[in-house]
């Protein structure tokens, strides 16, 4: 069985709720404060951290947990893989390959339901950059509708490993990962993934290596 921690966030959500539940029930007895208390533990569901096995290899992971709704050119030999997450999905984000940040960009827009595919150039999002072991991968944190806190836990020069976490977006979202023509996408349309452990594309150039 994974191994399971709650982000900070959560807890302090929680626990806010809870208190709240605690001076409903005081002034207006236990029944009004349900809600409260169902949405203290929401929060604890949400904000899970569960451990994961990080492949070897020459591979890129997935930076999120959800359900892999887009495979698309992006034109000069781009590929685009678009990861939509889910209210009831893990919303901790990791590094899709290893390596050192080269660029962190974040850009305001809108907030359309993030299943949308103009989400991918209007929405709210943090666009990162890594290079490592002679390739760049740059993937995106996107906000949706509900989603509208992303949080990115490292900075530029930082190095990070394949599946290492970088942050997470709060309630449902969508993340996309841009690929060079160096890489082969592995993963499918309609193919649930987990952050750090589901492999979405491998190396051309280290077949079987």
């Amino acid at each position: 069985m994974e191994a399971v921690k709650i982000v900070s966030t959560g807890i302090y959500y929680a626990l806010a709720l809870a208190a709240a539940g605690a001076i409903v029930t005081w002034l207006a007895g236990p029944w009004f404060a349900v809600p409260l208390w169902l949405l203290a533990l929401f929060c604890l569901y949400f904000f899970r951290d569960p451990e994961r096995a990080i492949p070897s290899g020459p591979v890129a992971v997935s930076p999120a947990d959800g359900k892999v709704i887009a495979i698309k050119p992006e034109g000069a030999g781009i590929t685009r893989l678009t990861v939509f997450l889910n209210v009831f999905d893990v919303h901790v984000n990791r590094s899709p390959i290893a390596g050192r940040i080269e660029k962190v960009e974040y850009k305001t827009g809108k907030f359309l339901v993030a299943s949308k595919e103009a989400c991918s150039a209007d929405n709210e999002q943090n666009v990162v950059t890594v290079s490592g072991d002679g390739v760049t991968v740059v993937f995106k944190q996107i906000a949706g509708l509900i989603a509208r806190r992303i949080v990115f836990t490292k900075k530029i020069g930082d190095t990070v490993a394949t599946g290492e976490r970088i942050g997470l977006i709060k309630f449902g979202s969508r993340t996309d990962v841009l690929f060079g023509p160096e890489w082969e996408i592995v993963a499918r349309v309609g193919q649930r993934v987990a952050a750090g452990s589901s492999v979405i594309a491998t190396r051309k150039d280290r077949r079987g290596a």
